[in-house]
Formats: structure tokens, C-alpha cells, sequence
């Protein structure tokens, strides 16, 4: 045992345990990818609809989801990299980019609705206020037509801060969605207190739902907290007719997931004939 603390002492000074080391250097090779990608403007959004629950035709809005390209020129979605990025610059840098690729997509396709994953970490972070700022004066329509996106656990870190700030953004028309509620620890105190326009239930609770009885109960539990706070409720992470049919009977406002379309970078409003492509 002492010989093996001893060898790996010698291959990583300062390092005693192996595993937090393979994961310090993955996560440092994660955000020096993104680093790259951003600093060569290969970031791009991919969009997802979201529809209302039984009226699946016409989509209530879409969600842009960031994505970059490695350089072998593979699209890496978000997933893959905002755990590594969240607590650094690279993830306050990655926030600005998302919105100022959404606000132009708002600006160009004016009759479009449009959700950007934001989070409270940038709330107070200059270059993120000065784009959004920019782009509510080009287009005074913008604002209603944005939706911020923050995620449960995210919103947890400054929970004051956080109602103040949509307080002020909501007077200007932009609305708020609770992102991946119930994956993290929101405080029941704070809720009543957060004024959130949407509340997007995590896809753990989601998937499979029509033949899992422990997740029916939570899942209805779920839609009724947003339904006493006057919340439109949204279903993520929904991949099978049947779920989408017992979610629309649960009394879900809208669904999103890849049963009704992945998230692509070619949307059908840009071009219809690449509706399918996906990212």
C-alpha cells in the first residue's frame, strides 16, 4: 500500500488521490476545448420546439441549446461540457455567446419565441448584461419573445439575487423558466418568492413515465407547485408516444423532447427541407 502511495506521489506531485486527478485533468481539457472553440467562433445553437400537450402542430417555443465544434469539426452538445466550464470564466463567456446568438436569431425571425440557458453565476457578469441590453434596444419586440432559462441548482446559489434580477427583467417582458426542477434542492421558502413564468420539469421523472408509478407521483406532485404558482409547466426529456399521451392527460401544458424532433442547428424556419437535421 505504501509503495503504491509512494509511485503515485511521484507521478503526480501534490495529488493523492488518482481519481480526483484523472478528473482535474479531464475537466481542464474540457474547458481548454471550449476556450478554442469559442476564441475561433465555432459556437452555434441548436433548437428544440417545445409544443403545447395535445396540440403537438405548432410549437409554443423553441429552446436554443448551445453547441461547439471540436477540432475534428464534431458538434459537442452542452451536456458534454457546462459541468467543467459552470464555475469559470469560460462558462460566464459561453452564457454570452448563447444569448447573443439567440437575441439574433429573435431579431431576424420575428414572429419566433425563444429560450437561452443562462446561469445565475452570470447574472452580474458585465459583458452578459451589455448584450442583453444591446439587444432589447435593437428590437423593442425582443423582449417579449425571450424566455431566460436558469437551472433549479443554479438558482439555489444566489436565491435573492436571482428574484431581483428577473423582478427588473420581467417589468421589460421577458419571462423565466425553472430549468431541470426537481433534479436539484430548491427551498420551498424560496419558490413563492421567485415569480418563475415556466417551470420545466427534469427528464429523470419524465422518461418512461407511463409505466412508472413512482414517477407519475412525483411528476403530478411537481405540476401541481407550478400549478399553485401559476406556472406554465413543461415536461422535458420526452422520447415515447405513450409517455407524451399520459403526460398530456396529467394536465401538462407543453411537452419537449425527442419524440416530437432532436435539436438541430438547420430550424424549419430557416430551411424547411432540413427540418430533420439534427445536432
Amino acid at each position: 500500500m505504501g509503495r503504491n502511495n509512494r509511485k503515485w506521489a511521484d507521478i503526480a506531485p501534490g495529488h493523492d488521490n488518482p481519481l480526483a486527478y484523472a478528473t482535474n485533468a479531464r475537466d481542464k481539457s474540457t474547458v481548454e476545448m471550449v476556450d478554442a472553440a469559442v476564441r475561433h467562433k465555432q459556437a452555434m445553437l441548436a433548437y428544440q420546439a417545445v409544443v403545447p400537450a395535445g396540440k403537438q402542430s405548432r410549437p409554443a417555443f423553441y429552446e436554443g441549446l448551445i453547441r461547439i465544434l471540436d477540432e475534428t469539426g464534431r458538434i459537442i452538445p452542452a451536456r458534454e461540457f457546462i459541468d467543467a466550464i459552470e464555475t469559470t470564466e469560460t462558462g460566464r463567456i459561453v452564457d454570452c455567446v448563447a444569448l447573443e446568438k439567440g437575441l439574433q436569431t429573435l431579431r431576424k425571425y420575428p414572429a419566433l419565441r425563444l429560450s437561452i440557458n443562462m446561469s445565475a453565476r452570470s447574472i452580474g457578469y458585465a459583458r452578459w448584461n451589455r448584450t442583453l441590453k444591446r439587444g432589447l434596444s435593437d428590437d423593442p419586440t425582443i423582449a417579449e419573445r425571450l424566455i431566460l432559462e436558469i437551472t433549479e441548482s443554479s438558482a439555489m446559489l444566489v436565491p435573492e439575487l436571482v428574484v431581483d434580477f428577473m423582478s427588473n427583467l420581467q417589468r421589460k417582458g421577458i419571462s423565466f423558466a425553472l430549468d431541470d426542477f426537481g433534479a436539484g434542492f430548491t427551498s420551498f421558502r424560496y419558490l413563492k418568492d421567485f415569480y418563475f413564468d415556466i417551470l420545466k420539469i427534469d427528464g429523470q421523472f419524465i422518461r418512461g413515465i407511463a409505466e412508472n408509478t413512482d414517477n407519475q407521483i412525483l411528476t403530478n406532485a411537481l405540476v401541481s407547485i407550478g400549478e399553485q404558482f401559476d406556472m406554465v409547466t413543461v415536461a422535458e426529456s420526452v422520447e415515447h408516444a405513450n409517455d407524451a399521451a399520459y403526460l398530456t392527460s396529467s394536465g401538462l401544458d407543453c411537452l419537449q423532447g425527442y419524440y416530437f424532433g432532436a435539436p438541430t442547428i438547420h430550424p424549419p424556419w430557416a430551411d424547411p427541407d432540413l427540418e430533420r437535421a439534427t445536432a
